[in-house]
């Protein structure tokens, strides 16, 4: 399964008021195994960045000026996504983003759900963790994933965290197979050659039947009627 780990940042907060992306990072994720394949582009929003955007990501306009504007990226990014599973951290703000930016470019797609399926891993870490804050931050502190070189957000360091965070919170006993195997798209099962194998069977000795008997009779008196696990005879079975 091929997925995208997908962070944006932007202007500010609202499409709805004119804000633009301004950074995408994305991640490929083939089979639960971060590869090497990923995505990063600065983009030219074409107006300022708002003062509180800035104390956030720290990407000023005079950096931004020279960069190239989401048209021009934008069937490049677009290859690069179609197909796979966006894992992205509060996708309603990123999707909204991106598809205010590709309707006002009048791109032939026009909603990023078109071409993709998307994972919200904020709807994720709140069922999970009901009641306990999951911002990335925290997560990356829930989880052990080191974010110390985090001081700004920015797009790619952030799906790089995303990326282990999610590994890290769906993994569970697939994590432990995957990590056994030596490449993507490895076995995930072995058959068993059972010609020859003899199984011993371990049978409870005397003592072993007494003390079960005993418990079952205990069970008996407690609940004040017979045992369902006794016998006619009052034994185990």
């Amino acid at each position: 399964m091929r997925q995208i780990v997908l962070d944006t940042e932007t202007t500010g907060l609202e499409p709805d008021q004119g804000h633009r992306i301004i950074e995408i990072g994305c991640i490929e994720i083939l089979d639960r195994r971060v590869t090497r394949n990923s995505y990063h582009t600065y983009v030219n929003p074409e107006r300022e960045v708002d003062p509180g955007a800035l104390e956030v990501h720290g990407i000023d306009n005079r950096f931004l000026k020279d960069k190239p504007r989401f048209a021009e990226i934008a069937d490049g990014f677009l290859k690069f996504v179609q197909g796979a599973e966006l894992v992205i951290h509060n996708a309603t703000f990123d999707v909204g983003f991106i598809n205010h930016e590709l309707r006002k470019m009048q791109s032939a797609v026009t909603d990023i759900n078109s071409i993709c399926t998307v994972r919200d891993t904020l709807e994720i870490a709140r069922r999970q963790h009901p009641g306990q804050k999951n911002s990335l931050d925290a997560l990356c502190k829930r989880y052990s994933v080191d974010n110390s070189g985090r001081e700004y957000h920015g797009a790619l360091l952030d799906a790089q965290l995303l990326a282990e965070v999610y590994l890290a919170m769906t993994g569970g006993q697939a994590a432990l197979v995957l990590d056994a195997e030596t490449a993507p798209g490895a076995p995930r099962s072995r058959k068993i050659d059972r010609n020859g194998l003899q199984l011993r069977v371990q049978r409870a000795s005397p003592e072993e039947r007494a003390a079960h008997a005993a418990k079952l009779g205990e069970i008996a008196k407690a609940s004040g009627g017979h045992c369902l696990w006794q016998d006619e005879e009052g034994g185990g079975t």
